[in-house]
């Protein structure tokens, strides 16, 4: 199984708004995440635009509709056309998240949790086998956000992805807001969370924003419509220090800034990233 490999650095969600922007930029480093759904046609312009971008900059594709945590199997012809991008496109890095999102031949716009059980960890597994064989890659599984406590978990997150990473051989996508909404949502304590997390199957790191819903006092949304939050910024800070760099992206998705606001924020991350490579910073 091929794994691609990548010099760390700090990256941003690449947005159409910053087509044009982003194939002009210079910043030594930079990578560009899209959700692959967007370019599975076989040609036309926004797949040569794609490539356009690939030959200026590494890419790494977030999926968000193979419900790995559902129900079905991976969708074959899904997985054929994401298959055929990658071929195409060669991204240093695919990642999907622990949710489901369709069931049954229907799809759910949202990415919908799943109880923690024996039969759930064997299920995602196997989802995870099929992915990875098809893809001839290792794949990267991102954390969820959480909004409501569910019981009956028989194994802790933390527990639960370092299971999925031991069985399948694939990695971890540590989205660090995540962590922090489902601190502030469910009682869990972020900082012990992360370090549950073993270094050596961490892939790539998400940073966000997030907002505060109004209806609902103390509830926080991973709503990806703000600039990164304080909190989130040192936790991100303590646990690059504990595993050393990682590939990390700036995600904004509502009320996206300019494309030079997101290089500034994303250069917050290049240099906690720079610091943690100083000779100074080696223990």
């Amino acid at each position: 199984m091929r794994t691609q490999h990548f010099q760390p650095g700090a990256g941003v969600g690449l947005k159409p708004q910053h087509f044009s922007d982003a194939l002009e930029c210079v910043a030594p480093g930079l990578w560009l995440e899209v959700h692959p759904e967007n370019y599975l046609m076989d040609g036309g312009p926004r797949l040569a635009w794609l490539e356009a971008v690939r030959s200026r900059h590494a890419l790494s594709l977030h999926g968000v509709s193979l419900s790995l945590a559902g129900p079905d199997a991976p969708d074959a012809a899904h997985l054929a056309r994401l298959a055929r991008l990658a071929q195409r496109v060669e991204p240093f890095l695919i990642s999907e998240h622990l949710a489901w999102s369709r069931a049954g031949g229907s799809y759910f716009p949202d990415l919908l949790p799943a109880p923690r059980s024996g039969e759930m960890l064997q299920r995602v597994a196997a989802h995870i086998a099929q992915v990875q064989d098809v893809l001839k890659r290792r794949i990267a599984l991102e954390n969820p956000s959480h909004y409501l406590h569910m019981e009956g978990h028989a194994w802790s997150e933390p527990d639960f992805l370092c299971e999925l990473a031991r069985r399948t051989g694939c990695g971890l996508l540590v989205d660090v807001n995540n962590v922090h909404v489902s601190a502030a949502n469910i009682g869990i304590d972020a900082d012990a969370y992360l370090a549950q997390l073993p270094g050596e199957a961490i892939l790539e790191i998400h940073l966000a924003g997030h907002s505060s819903d109004g209806s609902l006092p103390g509830l926080l949304v991973d709503s990806h419509d703000a600039a990164v939050a304080e909190p989130v910024w040192a936790l991100y800070r303590a646990l690059v220090a504990r595993i050393g760099p990682r590939p990390t992206l700036i995600e904004r998705d509502g009320n996206v800034p300019a494309f030079d606001e997101l290089l500034a924020e994303r250069g917050v991350a290049q240099d906690i990233l720079a610091a943690c490579e100083a000779p100074e910073a080696v223990s």
